[in-house]
């Protein structure tokens, strides 16, 4: 049985884990940024890459020694080398490959969207290929069929945003914070989700992208229209003759929609765009047994029970990986690497192979309007 040492940078979280071929994860570490980037609202690239060097080397020499494991022991390096923020996957890239190096161990550079679509095998033995996979994060949102290891057709992009900054974004326009998604699926259950009228950008097209640029500027008109200042309405003065209405030059501020019923009606319509584009996407495919989810947005139980029940109206099975697994984690990537080393011709990476900030998992799919082509 093989093991591989993941190492995951891509953006905003610092990951290493040890995971076997055998399915088992030995040990894994994730350093959170959330402290260093809440004052910004998101994530700044360089403050990402710097925090990355800084936690790295320990955190590789710390769940080596919790899985009891030496460099030598070692089946492969994996390594996210694209696509991500280009700071941050240089950093994890050239620390594997220094690695790799010292010590002789094959190194593999994996794409970090391929860390997603495969990550549902590592936690379901039973799943195998070919499968559906709805990819849905902060910077992707896209409709693949998974034939294998290497093997994907894109069947559907964004054309602009994907769901994962739509949320991002709302939880920015709604004060909420940062990481903001989970912080709009908490506010979105004590609100009423027909409350606010928002758009379903591409709802019923023909064609199977997303778009989730329109949805977010709704949110922020509907937020720009919670409060309006109206008149009051006059009151009985006191120590005035009686029947004579007081006056007041300042105006009272009725609420609107609530924060509550934004986030709920934001998650619906969003919710409503990513089945309609599944059903036109599964309709143009081949038949696969399951529908599979991954990506930081899967953790949304929300978009979970919704996926769970649409598949069983196709008759598909569903699968989504265990909420560690959703999120960027080195488990994932060593996991691909993994599936690297049982393939036929698995061939390592050469030492000199460079980091990527795009990195498609479909070259050779057709180009889509608006800016789908990042994907």
């Amino acid at each position: 049985m093989g093991i591989v040492l993941g190492i995951e940078s891509s953006c905003d979280e610092t990951a290493a884990a040890l995971v076997t071929t055998g399915r088992e994860i030995v040990a894994q570490r994730i350093a959170s940024q959330d402290e260093e980037h809440a004052p910004y609202g998101g994530v700044v690239p360089e403050i990402a890459a710097r925090a990355h060097a800084e936690k790295l080397a320990p955190m590789i020499e710390a769940v080596l020694a919790d899985g009891s494991v030496e460099l030598r022991d070692l089946d492969a390096i994996a390594a996210t080398a694209g696509p991500g923020l280009i700071g941050g996957v240089m950093v994890g890239l050239v620390s594997a490959k220094a690695l790799a190096m010292a010590s002789e161990v094959p190194l593999i550079a994996v794409n970090h969207l391929e860390g997603h679509a495969l990550s549902p095998r590592l936690a379901d033995p039973e799943l195998e290929f070919p499968y559906a996979l709805l990819l849905v994060s902060g910077g992707h949102c896209q409709i693949l069929r998974v034939e294998g290891v290497g093997k994907y057709t894109r069947l559907s992009t964004t054309i602009d945003d994907a769901l994962g900054e739509a949320f991002d974004k709302t939880a920015k326009i709604l004060g909420l914070g940062f990481p903001g998604g989970p912080a709009v699926e908490k506010l979105a259950l004590e609100g009423n989700a027909k409350a606010v009228p928002l758009p379903r950008p591409l709802l019923g097209s023909d064609e199977p992208h997303f778009s989730f640029a329109g949805l977010k500027s709704a949110v922020l008109r509907a937020k720009e229209r919670q409060s309006q200042s109206v008149r009051p309405e006059p009151v009985e003065g006191q120590g005035e003759s009686p029947g004579k209405r007081a006056s007041t030059s300042s105006a009272r501020t009725v609420s609107g929609y609530s924060d509550a019923d934004i986030a709920a009606s934001f998650q619906q319509a969003a919710l409503d765009c990513v089945l309609d584009r599944l059903r036109v996407s599964l309709d143009t495919m081949e038949p696969v047994p399951a529908l599979v989810v991954a990506g930081g947005v899967a953790a949304n139980k929300a978009i979970r029970a919704a996926l769970e029940g649409f598949a069983s109206e196709r008759g598909l099975r569903f699968v989504a990986p265990p909420m560690a697994l959703c999120t960027d984690n080195a488990a994932m990537i060593a996991w691909a690497g993994c599936e690297r080393l049982g393939m036929n011709e698995f061939r390592a990476d050469p030492l000199d192979i460079a980091a990527r900030p795009r990195w498609p998992l479909d070259p050779d799919a057709e180009p889509v309007r608006g800016a789908g082509y990042k994907a």
